[in-house]
């Protein structure tokens, strides 16, 4: 990688990596996870899976597909608009992201599990406060693009 680190989306396999974790971690929703599935009907579509997807990947440092083609920020924002996620459906969501993971097989490394797990932590209660009926919530920001934080990935010189 030279100077530079991967972003987190290369580092995690790109494109193809990004869709077999999300849709696996969706997999498990319908499976596992019957007070979150009810919130897209009982099943989750290969629509928003694949919406979902373009966010992750554009968060973790790849296209800008969300931004350009879905309707960024807002669009997501809206998304979740009074949808009153609880803090039991929160932290089964991000339980079940970890789970898929490890089942998609994406790298395992401390500091690449930190990064994605850190960002569906910090996304996840962003988006519980704002699916609050009344939620304060800002209305227009950039898609967020996450980074490594303190731990950017170990590599040893050769």
């Amino acid at each position: 990688m030279g100077d530079t680190a991967a972003t987190i989306y290369e580092w995690g396999g790109g494109q193809e990596a990004f869709v077999r974790w999300l849709n696996r971690f969706y997999d498990l929703v319908e499976l596992e996870a019957p007070e979150i599935v009810a919130m897209f009907g009982g099943r989750v579509s290969e629509e928003h899976r694949a919406h979902v997807t373009d966010w992750w990947v554009e968060v973790m440092g790849g296209p800008a597909v969300y931004s350009e083609r879905r309707g960024g920020y807002e669009h997501m924002l809206a998304r979740h608009h009074d949808l009153a996620i609880t803090a039991e459906q929160r932290l089964a969501f991000v339980t079940l992201l970890s789970r898929a993971a490890d089942d998609a097989g994406l790298p395992a490394d401390p500091e690449f599990r930190a990064a994605i797990m850190g960002y569906a932590e910090w996304g996840t209660r962003l988006a519980a406060h704002n699916s609050q009926p009344g939620a304060q919530a800002v209305p227009h920001a950039p898609v967020p693009r996450w980074g490594w934080g303190v731990a950017p990935p170990y590599e040893p010189r050769s």
